[in-house]
């Protein structure tokens, strides 16, 4: 099983970046956490991170027949990102949402999620182990 790690705008900066919200570790070492886990299930992974929102919308068109399952951190652009709601549902790969917050206990503008209808389920407020749980449910999107 493959699947694709796509990071979208500030998870860069992730160690540095509002850490009373956010954490101390860093995208890096969540990486780590996630290729081990992925190793453990005999899945492979891809990791990427973009700022660019139409970077992250081509990576999801490229998924269609490379990757079985795309887990998907789109930051802030899950609130207002039409173009990767649309690209998510034009491929048919099965995507997670994460978010290493609970976006329902933050502001009222994170409360709405533009890709969580094309999306398989969400996974929020776990910080990194997110990231960990996204890899369970990733290898076992299919079953019911």
């Amino acid at each position: 099983m493959k699947l694709l790690f796509l990071n979208g705008p500030n998870l860069n900066m992730l160690g540095q970046r509002e850490p009373e919200i956010y954490g101390h570790i860093t995208l890096a070492e969540i990486e780590v956490k996630v290729r081990e886990r992925a190793a453990e299930l005999g899945a492979e992974v891809e990791f990427r991170q973009s700022n660019l929102e139409g970077e992250l919308v081509a990576w999801v068109q490229q998924a269609k027949g490379r990757f079985d399952v795309i887990v998907l951190n789109a930051a802030a652009y899950t609130h207002t990102s039409i173009a990767l709601r649309d690209a998510i549902g034009a491929t048919g790969v099965p995507t997670i949402e994460i978010h290493l917050s609970n976006t329902q206990a933050r502001e009222k503008f994170r409360h709405k999620s533009l890709i969580a209808p094309v999306c398989r389920g969400q996974i929020a407020g776990f910080g990194a182990n997110s990231y960990v749980l996204a890899v369970e449910a990733a290898v076992n999107v299919n079953e019911k």
